[in-house]
């Protein structure tokens, strides 16, 4: 593999993981607001 396509492929990682993290910080945010609890079921 040539380093440009390293570098092609790690900057594809970096942005998947980039969104999914991004995503799931703005679900935390929103259900912190509207007193929800993140993944579902109750923890009390």
């Amino acid at each position: 593999m040539k380093l440009t396509q390293k570098r092609i492929l790690i900057l594809l990682l970096i942005l998947i993981l980039g969104a999914l993290s991004g995503r799931l910080a703005l679900r935390a945010v929103m259900n912190f607001l509207m007193g929800g609890t993140m993944f579902g079921g109750n923890f009390l």
